[in-house]
């Protein structure tokens, strides 16, 4: 059985997805309340670099993922074409 190492930050404990090409958090960040939802961070084309995590937020206790970005610009195009399932 694989354990998952937790990132914790002020934000959230995050958990990295194990598909993650770029282990890294970058600076623009999208929350998502979708714990569930599959995001295949392949699909969406991005520009620059990106991660995605499982989450805990920390300020409510609210499970979900967070995609973080290396360009503000890949912030628009997850919002724009991202429907949860």
């Amino acid at each position: 059985m694989a354990t998952a190492k937790s990132i914790d930050t002020n934000d959230y404990k995050l958990f990295p997805s194990p598909r993650n090409v770029h282990r890294v958090i970058f600076e623009h960040q999208v929350f998502g309340p979708h714990p569930y939802a599959l995001i295949v961070m392949e699909d969406f084309y991005f520009k620059g670099r990106y991660s995605l995590f499982s989450v805990c937020r920390m300020s409510d206790g609210k499970m979900g993922q967070v995609v973080t970005f290396e360009l503000e610009s890949d912030v628009d195009i997850f919002n724009t074409k991202f429907v949860p399932d």
